[in-house]
């Protein structure tokens, strides 16, 4: 008897955008490494694409979502979430692997309820109609409304990238 074979992280990716209902469209690249390479790859403007960054602090871990042009403000984050800067920081890649193994390293996609991680959208986010996204991997993207993934999610949104 054979065991059945893992899915592929886009078809987790994409099994739950299923499951909530979201209407996404799956974009296939060549392989790239962060949110504007991947939307270069896929044809997408960069000021279009979200790239998702994974927290770590004393709660556990958290899931910003932010333009791919633009850099976290962990000071304005740490303040929303009322957290000290000092214990709010970056997941290490060694924690990455060892907790979302389901996906390839620097690809989780934006979807915090699937990790479980609390999740913050940047307000400028639902500034565009749709986002290319990680889908799991660095091959496959996806495309849909930013305000998806905050009803997904029931996420904050709150502006939290620097000036």
């Amino acid at each position: 008897m054979q065991s059945a074979t893992p899915a592929q992280p886009i078809e987790r990716t994409t099994r739950h955008l299923d499951d909530q209902a979201i209407a996404y469209e799956v974009v296939e690249h060549e392989q790239a490494f962060g949110a504007a390479s991947e939307a270069t790859a896929s044809g997408v403007p960069p000021d279009n694409a979200a790239k998702s960054v994974l927290l770590h602090d004393e709660e556990g871990y958290r899931l910003a979502v932010i333009l791919a042009s633009d850099r976290l403000d962990l000071r304005k984050l740490g303040e929303l979430l009322d957290t000290r800067k000092a214990k709010l920081r970056l997941a290490t890649e060694e924690e990455m692997r060892a907790d979302f193994p389901d996906f390839e390293l620097g690809a989780i996609p934006p979807f915090g309820e699937m990790l479980p991680a609390p999740e913050i959208v940047d307000r400028q986010v639902l500034d565009h109609d749709r986002v290319l996204c990680n889908g799991g991997d660095h091959t496959h993207s996806v495309l849909l409304d930013p305000k998806e993934i905050v009803r997904a999610a029931d996420a904050r949104v709150a502006d939290i990238c620097e000036e």
